[in-house]
């Protein structure tokens, strides 16, 4: 049962304090459970943002689930998404109740923009630390994949969804080769 409380507590947590979308608890989980808890490897939790990436949802509540049926099965998904969904629940009840009390304030405003600030260096945080283990990884296919997305998103604005779709499909039949690659070489 202590388990289940610190598990709550963390995702109950993460989700308080994080600002500014999914993006931003990603890194705030893999230091939580993969730095302070040791409770998952890193590239476990590179390869569980990647499914919470490409469900449908919101990719917080998403990752929270995962991790939690990962560490405890279905009893620990549910406490993992009832930590998480209910500080936005109680935040924006409070903000619906004074919302025209907040919408006129400066301050709330100032805030609000500096939130966006330190939105984005988590977000970089994010895309470098990622990119990062993908590149130390040298495995050529992950690297081009990362780079060609880029390039199609940023330069030549393709859907999101597509590059999610064309990532897989290359990832799964990378997978499959490599897998029919090594099996030959067994039976040689």
């Amino acid at each position: 049962m202590k388990f289940y409380g610190k598990l709550f507590s963390s995702t109950f947590t993460l989700s308080a304090f994080t600002f500014g979308g999914g993006f931003v608890i990603i890194p705030l989980m893999r230091k939580k459970f993969v730095e302070k808890y040791h409770w998952i490897e890193e590239e476990e939790m590179l390869n569980l943002t990647a499914i919470a990436q490409s469900s449908p949802g919101a990719i917080a509540v998403n990752a929270a689930v995962i991790v939690g049926y990962r560490l405890a099965g279905i009893f620990g998904a549910l406490v993992s998404l009832v930590g998480t969904v209910l500080p936005p629940l109680i935040i924006l009840t409070v903000i619906s109740y004074f919302y025209t009390t907040f919408r006129d304030n400066l301050t709330i405003q100032a805030l609000m923009r500096g939130m966006q600030a330190g939105v984005a260096a988590v977000i970089i945080d994010v895309v470098y630390t990622m990119a990062k283990s993908v590149v130390q990884e040298k495995n050529v296919p992950p690297i081009f994949i990362m780079a060609a997305a880029f390039v199609a998103v940023y330069f030549f604005k393709v859907n999101v969804v597509v590059i999610i779709i064309l990532a897989g499909i290359i990832g799964c039949g990378n997978r499959f080769l490599r897998s029919r690659n090594k099996s030959g070489t067994t039976e040689n």
